[in-house]
């Protein structure tokens, strides 16, 4: 049976999120739908519908036109198995010390490394993304530095493939935190996976906000992959929350976007220990200066 899916963009969270609300109405009925911001600084967001019959098209015309969006472009996807699919496609990777893999190519783990096993279905996060692949590097730099963390947060932790890390490779207290609910099941699902679940504390929650990870600062380690605007927003409290000297890796950023991002948490009172491009992404670790002792 073929699936249609119906997209456009439009500004804002606020006016996406409105517009998939009733996209939600529409007859005949998406089976989902969904927001995502565009990574690219331009402040626009994609809303899509997911249907098993042709959309109405007038209807859609319509409610681009209430919401001022662009008009959607519909349409059919092959009837394919995605999962199947993504395991074909999706090979393994090594970033540093880690192996980053799914179940399907757990006869290609090496043995001298640390293995993450992400399934495919679950495939934001896997470190095939300049972003993710950019916080392991940088992980795994701070390990050869001789570094050890006694508490890390990873925020915005998706797949919770950062925090995995870190448990991997420190005896340290690892919490991971999404905003997003069914991120926080798919992440608890690989800690599960991966035997990390005495390590690993995966918490739903807005950023730092959360009774658990107030009660754990100051952390040594936050990792912070997420966008350019919450990492901006976040700079005084991740700055707050880490203790004097405490390290933070940022990443979500474009390489346009970085000097902009660097200079706000610099502005809070760090320095920038490293920086990595990957393709059009830039992964920054920077250390919070020590205070001054009275």
């Amino acid at each position: 049976m073929p699936t249609y899916t119906a997209l456009t963009t439009l500004s804002g969270m606020a006016a996406a999120e409105a517009l998939a609300d009733d996209l939600e109405r529409l007859s005949p009925e998406p089976t989902g739908v969904g927001t995502t911001e565009i990574e690219d600084g331009s402040g626009l967001w994609e809303v899509g519908g997911y249907f098993e019959d042709m959309p109405d098209q007038a209807g859609l015309a319509l409610l681009a036109k209430m919401h001022g969006a662009r008009p959607f472009v519909v349409s059919e996807l092959p009837d394919t198995d995605w999962v199947a699919k993504v395991r074909r496609e999706l090979s393994p990777v090594e970033a540093g010390r880690f192996f980053v893999y799914g179940s399907h190519d757990a006869d290609k783990v090496p043995e001298d490394c640390e293995p993450l096993l992400i399934e495919a279905a679950m495939a934001f996060g896997t470190g095939h993304h300049g972003t993710t692949l950019g916080c392991l590097r940088a992980i795994d730099a701070l390990a050869v530095d001789g570094f050890v963390p006694d508490a890390v947060a990873d925020i915005g932790c998706g797949t919770a493939v950062l925090a995995m890390a870190a448990a991997r490779l420190w005896p340290g207290r690892v919490l991971a935190s999404d905003i997003d609910e069914v991120a926080v099941e798919v992440a608890l699902a690989n800690v599960r996976a991966n035997g990390l679940q005495d390590r690993v504390e995966c918490l739903e929650a807005t950023g730092l906000d959360h009774p658990v990870l107030e009660a754990a600062a100051p952390f040594d380690l936050i990792c912070a992959n997420i966008l350019m605007g919450p990492l901006i927003a976040l700079a005084p409290e991740v700055t707050a929350r880490l203790n004097d000297g405490g390290l933070v890796i940022l990443s979500g950023v474009l390489n346009e976007q970085a000097d902009e991002v660097i200079d706000v948490y610099t502005r809070c009172g760090n320095n920038v220990v490293r920086r990595e491009e990957i393709g059009e992404w830039t992964t920054t670790t920077l250390c919070k200066i020590c205070r001054k002792s009275v």
